[in-house]
């Protein structure tokens, strides 16, 4: 008797964790379109445009949120106050708050690759150097290497091969460094001799790396020593300069440290998806979060196709009785939606308020696994529900809702501190120093990361005179 009620409930419990977990991924904007979609083909199903509370469904008479939903919970008057809002985010109108710029307040579209070169090289490219340049940019492979030789390319750009290959040179040399080279040996040559300062370790690294790499791989140290005349003391501190200081995969330094290249994100949020501001008549009082609604208004399995369903014609009641058991599906794991967003946003706002109110240095570290078991469901349904959704802050600015669980934004930020009081330009591993002094520990090759995801060039490209050069391209 068990077993034939298990299999019973089985296909309706598996119909409604899959429909929920795929409206739980979609954005507001998208959402909309899904739920105009499901009213569109199923009449069961009805949308009511008047102003009731998505959660309460009490009738709400004037503009703003349910008295009631917004109404600090007993016992809790610290916590945020979460709850789903009767209007969509197209009655959002950013605020700008004191002397913030308002290019801060949204994510700026993403930054290719050969944009971020062509920026450094703009007062070093001549005439039509610049469409070589960016021929060749467009060219690279994922890793940052050439896909042709400099002959082929020549002709192909219709230049004198001397002129491809000056071009070359200098995209070598902008940042990351190795970019344009045919393999991961010329690419480490490159960043080798732009660290060569006249002392002795560089230049043993790039000997090792031009004369003996296959060696250096395997990790044959006595062998190079032997083949080069060297101690093999020096040889072993070469190879430590080369794997602290170099990357065979020029590209990375930009991209991150992932094989391939992310795609560029087609979201630069506008318009948020959950809104958290502070109660106007108490400033100092608990965090609003609202959660906004893909429509004005609420969803509901239509009562006048209920009723009608028991008199529906004999050829048709099958058909009507799959348009009220989807209708009724469809509604309650909208339900269930809303419910895993409120609880999500609960947690979140409760342990990450330091950071929403005082900005990325307070971002306390925190990971899908934890939120998971705090909510007692899958790691999965905690990443589908931050994939795809911006939020509002207080003071008006808009990020990704992951942005809560970046654990490098504290330290990028503090980067970025750095960079902005800096003398003169600083070396990675003077920041890297600085950090250490603060507390931070992180490596080298993390800063120049970090670096690239702020947009921050390197030292020596931080010169006044490179920057405006940068700027007018």
């Amino acid at each position: 008797m068990l077993q034939i009620q298990e299999q019973g409930l089985r296909p309706l419990t598996t119909a409604h964790l899959a429909q929920t977990m795929s409206l739980l991924v979609l954005s507001n904007q998208e959402l909309r379109h899904r739920v105009q979609e499901e009213l569109d083909r199923n009449p069961a199903l009805e949308w009511v445009g008047e102003r009731v509370c998505p959660s309460c469904h009490r009738p709400l008479h004037r503009a703003g949120p349910c008295p009631s939903c917004t109404a600090p919970p007993s016992g809790r008057a610290d916590g945020p106050i979460v709850f789903l809002s009767p209007r969509s985010a197209s009655h959002f109108t950013p605020r700008h708050g004191g002397d913030e710029d308002y290019a801060d307040l949204e994510p700026a579209a993403p930054e290719d690759l050969p944009v971020h070169v062509l920026q450094q090289l703009a007062a070093d490219l001549q005439g039509d150097e610049r469409t070589i340049a960016a021929y060749i940019l467009s060219s690279l492979d994922d890793e940052g290497f050439l896909q042709d030789p400099a002959p082929i390319v020549a002709r192909a750009v219709h230049a004198p091969l001397s002129v491809v290959e000056r071009v070359l040179a200098l995209i070598q040399q902008a940042d990351p460094p190795g970019l344009a080279t045919e393999c991961p040996r010329q690419a480490l040559l490159v960043q080798a001799r732009l660290l060569d300062d006249g002392s002795s370790l560089p230049r043993t690294a790039c000997r090792v790396l031009a004369e003996a790499f296959e060696e250096l791989g395997r990790r044959d140290y006595e062998g190079i020593a032997a083949r080069l005349g060297l101690p093999t003391g020096q040889v072993k501190r070469a190879a430590s300069f080369v794997q602290k200081n170099l990357n065979p995969y020029p590209a990375r330094g930009y991209w991150g440290s992932g094989r391939q290249a992310p795609r560029a994100d087609p979201n630069v949020y506008h318009t948020p998806d959950i809104l958290i501001t502070r109660n106007p008549t108490l400033p100092q009082g608990p965090l609003m979060v609202e959660i906004f609604s893909p429509m004005p208004g609420w969803l509901r399995v239509n009562p006048l196709f209920r009723q009608a369903q028991s008199s529906a014609p004999e050829e048709h009641s099958d058909e009507w009785d799959q348009h009220l058991e989807r209708a009724s599906l469809f509604v309650k794991c909208m339900q269930q939606r809303n419910n895993t967003m409120r609880r999500l946003l609960e947690i979140l706002v409760t342990q990450q308020q330091d950071f929403i109110v005082h900005g990325d240095r307070f971002l306390q570290p925190m990971t899908r696994a934890k939120i998971a078991h705090e909510l007692a469901v899958h790691e999965s349904t905690v990443s589908r529900a931050v994939a795809h959704k911006a939020v509002a802050f207080p003071g008006g600015r808009i990020v990704p809702l992951m942005r809560f669980f970046d654990r490098s934004l504290s330290v990028r930020d503090v980067v970025k501190e750095i960079v902005s009081g800096e003398k003169r330009p600083l070396t990675d591993d003077q920041i890297v120093a600085e950090l250490g002094r603060r507390g931070i520990a992180v490596a080298r090759r993390t800063v120049a990361k970090y670096r690239a995801v702020e947009g921050i060039l390197p030292a020596r490209l931080r010169h006044p005179k490179q920057e405006a050069a940068a700027a007018r391209i």
